[in-house]
């Protein structure tokens, strides 16, 4: 499948509901799934992540297919460590390329049997559940936050509970401070000082639950509001003071002159100005998955950018480094990465790179779909390839984009 998607007007105005947040929604299936009983969970989201999630707490099947959700790997192999049966956790191929060991190895120290089916330290897992022990363990922070998220979530129903040390340093620390905030709000305490966490056995406590709205969702949105001149956008289930790191861009894109102001309505956000630095410079430790949105605004915008903090996008749904590098040569950037985990342009454009029309393929990841769509900004068409990878986290994307004055049409494929 092939979208042609053009805007031809200067205007973001309306409202515009952004999907649950799928971080969020699938920490509390996690935790009622843990409850002793059931929690009032309400907006679920319905990205097909949490769609995957909710089939397997379902257990109508000992074999569980996550397909594409890295997120549901990472909580379902520690959820079935714990849980009384033997399990079968697989995916699509691009899982089968994305490492677990560290989190198989840390669950085993604690007593979980967990057996590689394929490729050692690589999907699909088989799994034996049983009663862990807990106590003390190391993990190195430098890998990926959804693993240390995984065990922190499991901790309280552990015997001896967990006292977690992260080594190296610690990347998407916000995702880990939104997974203790959201166990407290479902009554465990923890204490996190430093490096080290510390969790007692405990019982989750039901209690209603509101899934607020998707702030990596809303980058999008602000991505667009920051290529136009009259912006009023209202944005319902939106909180400024979220428990999602990625709240942030409010004071990224303020330097793009857009301003967020929260009413009884949900936030609204305007244009007043424009960028005026010479260069934008981001750190993504706390926020990787935005890393795209700006790195395609700035192209947009012919505004010279250095990113660090990106150690993470090599393993996620596609290699983002690399998958960014091929499609904004296709703008005529060309980004370089000066060391691991961080990624520059100089501002200038190579017109022998560029490709016309503009063709941007979506490597199956639904980030790399939404980020480029508003390079048809501009009376300037270009066209997606696979433009439904946004299912996996932003089902009615090209709806709102559509209510937001894109033009948007399947065409076929050479």
């Amino acid at each position: 499948m092939r979208y042609k998607i053009e805007k031809k007007d200067n205007a973001l105005q309306g409202v515009i509901t952004l999907p649950a947040s799928k971080s969020i929604c699938n920490r509390a299936l996690i935790m009622n799934a843990l409850s002793p009983s059931p929690i009032q969970i309400e907006n679920i989201s319905e990205s097909d992540d949490s769609k995957v999630m909710l089939k397997a707490l379902s257990l109508d099947s000992n074999t569980i297919d996550i397909g594409h959700a890295g997120t549901a790997m990472r909580f379902l192999t520690a959820f079935f460590s714990q849980k009384e049966g033997e399990w079968i956790l697989t995916g699509s191929s691009r899982m089968k390329e994305r490492p677990i060991a560290v989190l198989v190895e840390a669950l085993k120290k604690m007593g979980a049997e967990i057996s590689y089916t394929e490729k050692e330290g690589y999907p699909p897992l088989k799994i034996k559940g049983k009663n862990l022990q807990g106590g003390a363990l190391s993990l190195d922070g430098s890998v990926s936050s959804q693993y240390i998220s995984a065990i922190l979530m499991l901790a309280p129903t552990l015997k001896d509970g967990i006292e977690l040390t992260l080594t190296n340093r610690v990347i998407s620390r916000s995702y880990i401070e939104l997974t203790l905030e959201m166990m407290k709000h479902f009554g465990v305490e923890s204490h996190f000082e430093e490096n080290k966490i510390t969790i007692t056995p405990q019982q989750y406590k039901a209690t209603e639950f509101l899934c607020e709205s998707d702030w990596t969702g809303a980058s999008y949105i602000y991505q667009i509001a920051a290529l136009c001149d009259n912006v009023d956008l209202t944005l319902p289930y939106l909180f400024k003071n979220s428990l999602q790191g990625d709240c942030a861009i409010i004071n990224w894109f303020e330097k793009f002159g857009i301003t967020t102001t929260e009413t009884d309505k949900g936030l609204q956000i305007k244009k007043t100005g424009q960028f005026t630095e010479d260069k934008l410079e981001l750190d993504f430790i706390l926020n990787p998955d935005v890393a795209q949105t700006m790195a395609v605004l700035c192209g947009i915008l012919k505004i010279p950018f250095h990113f660090s903090g990106l150690e993470t996008l090599k393993i996620k749904e596609t290699d983002r480094i690399h998958a960014l590098q091929v499609e904004c040569a296709k703008m005529g950037m060309k980004l370089i990465e000066p060391i691991e985990g961080s990624l520059s342009w100089d501002g200038t454009f190579d017109q022998s790179l560029k490709q016309e029309p503009n063709i941007f393929d979506t490597y199956k990841d639904h980030r790399m779909a939404m980020s480029y769509c508003a390079v048809g900004m501009f009376n300037h068409p270009i066209y997606i390839n696979e433009p439904m990878v946004v299912t996996k986290s932003y089902p009615r994307f090209w709806d709102d984009m559509k209510n937001a004055g894109f033009t948007i049409e399947e065409v076929k494929k050479n």
